[in-house]
């Protein structure tokens, strides 16, 4: 049987329980997943690189524990459709929250298909209890010093509490 490998692609900045949960599902879908962390020279992320690789390692050995072993945390900075061949993914993996996120991924996925036909996006719809949950969302309320521990992993939260109490 051919391994299926498959690219979930996004900012991560910061990870939150959210992506977990489309991470951990995407793992039923594919052998290997490559969590790929978007690079974008005009924007400032919070945490750095370095940063989100260390938050996303560290929460999904705590989730998923030895399952983590399948996820491989990787950069890139052009199209996904690019991110997704270098990585030998056939599957690009998409999380819905609500319709409004359905409406933009379909015509994602459109483009996406037009452009590289040979790869099959997968939409996997995040589980009720974090689907209100948006990275943006969760800097705001920690940047104003609210308890954000419901919506991200622990260690993600104690890296927040750190950024904003400097």
């Amino acid at each position: 049987m051919t391994e299926r490998t498959a690219l979930y692609a996004g900012s991560f900045d910061p990870l939150t329980n959210g992506h977990l949960d489309v991470l951990k599902a995407s793992l039923a879908v594919a052998d290997t997943v490559y969590a790929a962390i978007g690079i974008h020279p005009g924007k400032k992320p919070l945490f750095s690189f370095e940063e989100r690789v260390e938050l996303i390692e560290a929460a999904t050995k705590v989730e998923l524990g030895k399952d983590s072993d399948r996820i491989r945390v990787v950069s890139f900075d052009g199209l996904v459709i690019d991110a997704a061949r270098k990585h030998g993914s056939s599957i690009i993996i998409r999380g819905l929250r609500d319709g409004t996120d359905l409406d933009y991924e379909m015509q994602m996925a459109g483009m996406n298909e037009t452009m590289a036909p040979e790869l099959q996006t997968v939409f996997l719809p995040a589980s009720p209890s974090v689907r209100t949950i948006t990275a943006t969302l969760v800097r705001q309320i920690a940047s104003m010093g609210g308890d954000i521990r419901p919506f991200v992993p622990a260690a993600v939260a104690g890296a927040l509490t750190a950024k904003f109490t400097k």
